[in-house]
């Protein structure tokens, strides 16, 4: 493995996008990740600093620049550090005028 390179299921634990290990594999697996575009079917997948990550959890879609590999699950400021959130803003949201109407 070459510096800076992590298994995307440890990545995704380490930067506190699932909650513990084997949500983040099984996320890996259901193909709900892509990196680089490519959809991935594997825990095993490598990712290092530069790849974008495509994840669809929790009915939204986001997507990440990974920044560093992790070494450990810290806290959520720590976590932060290793990617750069590239999420389009969403627009599903209700507009205020239309909510002031019902």
């Amino acid at each position: 493995m070459a510096a800076g390179e992590q298994r995307i299921d440890k990545w995704l634990f380490f930067a506190r996008v699932v909650k513990s290990r084997s949500l983040a594999q099984k996320l890996a697996v259901s193909g709900a990740v892509r990196v680089n575009r490519e959809k991935i079917s594997h825990a095993a997948r490598l990712v290092r600093p530069g790849d974008v990550l495509t994840i669809s959890i929790h009915d939204r879609v986001r997507v990440l620049k990974v920044l560093d590999s992790g070494e450990r699950r810290g806290p959520a400021p720590e976590a932060a550090l290793l990617f750069q959130d590239l999420t389009p803003p969403r627009t599903d949201a209700v507009p205020p005028a239309a909510a002031e109407d019902g």
